[in-house]
C-alpha cells in the first residue's frame, strides 16, 4: 500500500477495507500526517482500515478548521466510491483524533449532521488561546483580547448539549501534562451513559507520533547496538500497546 493524495487528503487503502477511519493530528504536526503519524496510520491500514488523513494549518478560528476538514474528506470519500474498491459498499467511519485533532472531531461531531460509527480520541487538551500559544501570554491588555473560537468553555457547552457521536474511546497517558481528557469523560458519559470507553496507557503526548526504528546490528555485536534494540523494544512498547488498544476498540471480536 502506498499513501496516495485525494482532494487535499493522504489516503491508504487496503485491498478489503473493513472500515474507514477519519484523521485528524495535533496542532503543530497536523500539516504532514502521513508522515508525522506514518507509523500508527499504516497499522491500522495493514488491519483491514482505509485511512483518510486530513492536513489542516492551526488558526484561531477551529470551527472553520473543523468545516473545512470535513469537506475535504468527505470530497475524498466521494472520489473513492467512484472507483471499484469503495463502490456501493457501506464502511463505518470512525473519527480518529490526536491533541487538538480530538476537538476538531467533537466539533464536527457537534456542529455537523455526520454519521459516525465512534470516535477515538487520543490525547485530548482544550487550552485557551494564551496557554497554547506561548506569543499570547506577551498581550496582557484586556482590551485586546486572543481566543479560540469556540472558546474551552463554548466547545464544553456544545459537546454537553449537541455532540451526537454516541460510542467513543478516549485514550490518555501516563505521563502526559497537558491531557484534559477527565473533563470530558465527564461530559460524554453525562451524555452517553455505558458508551464511553477510557483507557490509560503507558507514554506520553507524543507517543502517537513514534516512528520506525530500524536497528540494524554491525557485524561485530556491541554494547552499543544492545542500547540500540532496548530502546527500539521501548519505542514499540507504547506503541503497540496504543495500537492493539484501538484495533481491540475498533473490532472487540478480533484476534490481536
Amino acid at each position: 500500500m502506498d499513501w496516495k493524495e485525494i482532494s487535499d487528503n493522504w489516503v491508504l487503502i487496503p485491498p478489503h477495507p473493513k472500515g474507514i477511519v477519519h484523521f485528524l493530528g495535533g496542532a503543530f504536526v497536523a500539516a504532514a500526517p502521513q508522515v508525522t503519524y506514518r507509523w500508527l496510520l499504516e497499522q491500522l491500514a495493514d488491519r483491514g482500515y482505509a485511512v483518510v488523513a486530513t492536513p489542516f494549518i492551526n488558526t484561531l478560528d477551529h470551527t472553520v478548521i473543523a468545516q473545512s476538514v470535513l469537506q475535504s474528506f468527505e470530497s475524498a470519500i466521494a472520489q473513492l466510491q467512484a472507483t471499484a474498491v469503495l463502490r456501493k459498499r457501506y464502511l463505518p467511519i470512525y473519527g480518529m483524533g490526536h491533541s487538538m485533532g480530538c476537538k476538531l472531531h467533537l466539533l464536527i461531531g457537534s456542529l455537523f449532521p455526520v454519521e459516525r460509527a465512534g470516535n477515538i480520541l487520543i490525547s485530548f487538551n482544550n487550552y485557551a488561546a494564551r496557554d497554547a500559544i506561548p506569543f499570547v501570554q506577551q498581550f496582557n491588555n484586556p482590551a485586546f483580547t486572543i481566543e479560540f473560537t469556540p472558546s474551552p468553555v463554548e466547545t464544553s457547552t456544545l459537546v454537553r448539549s449537541r455532540y451526537n457521536v454516541r460510542r467513543n474511546l478516549l485514550i490518555k497517558f501516563t505521563n502526559d501534562t497537558i491531557d484534559q481528557s477527565a473533563a470530558l469523560t465527564e461530559l460524554l458519559q453525562l451524555r452517553f451513559p455505558s458508551m464511553v470507553t477510557v483507557q490509560t496507557l503507558n507514554g506520553t503526548h507524543t507517543t502517537p507520533l513514534g516512528q520506525d526504528v530500524k536497528w540494524q546490528p554491525g557485524a561485530t555485536f556491541t554494547p552499543f547496538d544492545a542500547f540500540g534494540q532496548w530502546f527500539k523494544q521501548e519505542v514499540y512498547r507504547d506503541l503497540n500497546q496504543l495500537k492493539r488498544t484501538i484495533l481491540l476498540w475498533l473490532n472487540p471480536l478480533s484476534q490481536l
